[in-house]
């Protein structure tokens, strides 16, 4: 099969290899799934540049989401999986082979049927961003009639955050950084839209809001953004962070968020299991179904471009997710 791989970590242009390696094959509880289209994550560069330690395994094929077609199933899974559309999550965390290869070998489990009305495309953005999302936005329980904040409105999480509240019967207001982010949240649905680069933030989300403030914050940058999060968070509010880059290890004002009854939740998709794995892939399922979100995809590679879509993930200027289509 061909594939991408790195052996040491590095620059793209460095490390990154373009070849042929074996086609690998289900073994017992495994399906094999030709790939169409995989997903690149911040995740993914760090961890091949090395952000994330040394390379775990002599050889890795990146990225963790990705989407396809069952092609081949292992014994104990059902041989009618055989031409199932799923998209696919966790595929190389904490394993060696992901999904930027013609084929992918992975537990049955973590291969999801994916609806005709979603393209391999954006299938390939399920795994991380938008499952980020949707536990962001719904693991402490229903928002229906609340005000969410989502910082970040128009990163990847952000984008599928902003959609997924708004479906889930929330009024919804995004932090963005320009003009053209702004206009890329409103269409995801956000109600008010404010660049937290100018003026008074709080003071403009305490405006949008109506003076209301917001009952949950869906968290891109928790240590920069905890002093305008504890201003505009409602009285048992909840802020679901999933980063904190820019301050890792922030100053929490203790007394002031214990006196408001905050709560803060911090989340990472990668170790979802049980029933939180599997609420995630329901409410995905049934948004998708509904027509409930648009996929934003910023820009697609072909398999012997990686280096270039890496490197375009690693600039940060992408809106929208970046895939690589084989």
């Amino acid at each position: 099969m061909r594939a991408i791989w790195y052996e040491q970590t590095g620059a793209a242009a460095s490390v990154l290899h373009f070849g042929q390696l074996p086609d690998p094959h289900p073994g017992p509880g495994e399906v094999r799934v030709r790939v169409h289209a995989s997903g690149i994550n911040p995740s993914d560069v760090k961890a091949r540049a090395g952000a994330r330690g040394p390379v775990p395994f002599p050889r890795i094929i990146p990225h963790s989401d990705g989407a396809g077609i069952i092609d081949a199933v292992g014994s104990g899974v059902e041989p009618r999986r055989v031409g199932e559309r799923v998209w696919l999550w966790n595929a190389a965390w904490k394993r060696a082979f992901g999904t930027c290869a013609d084929y992918v070998v992975l537990p049955a489990q973590q291969a999801v049927p994916l609806d005709i009305k979603c393209s391999f495309e954006a299938g390939a953005c399920l795994g991380i961003p938008a499952s980020t999302a949707c536990h962001a936005v719904f693991c402490d329980g229903p928002v229906t009639g609340q005000t969410v904040l989502v910082t970040g409105g128009a990163g990847a999480v952000g984008h599928y955050a902003i959609q997924l509240a708004r479906w889930g019967g929330a009024r919804v207001v995004a932090t963005i950084s320009g003009p053209e982010k702004a206009a890329h949240a409103k269409a995801a649905g956000a109600d008010a839209v404010i660049n937290y680069r100018e003026g008074d933030v709080a003071g403009a989300i305490r405006s949008a809001t109506d003076g209301a403030g917001v009952d949950r914050i869906i968290e891109v940058e928790f240590g920069g953004n905890l002093e305008v999060s504890s201003a505009v968070l409602n009285p048992c509010g909840t802020i679901v962070t999933y980063g904190s880059m820019a301050i890792p290890k922030p100053n929490l004002p203790f007394y002031p968020m214990m006196f408001n009854g905050a709560t803060v939740r911090m989340i990472l998709v990668y170790l979802l299991q049980g029933a939180a794995r599997d609420r995630v892939i329901d409410l995905l399922t049934r948004a998708i179904s509904e027509g409930a979100l648009v996929h934003a995809i910023a820009a697609e590679f072909a398999l012997d471009q990686s280096v270039a879509a890496h490197e375009l993930v690693e600039g940060g200027s992408a809106i929208g997710n970046v895939v690589v289509t084989i």
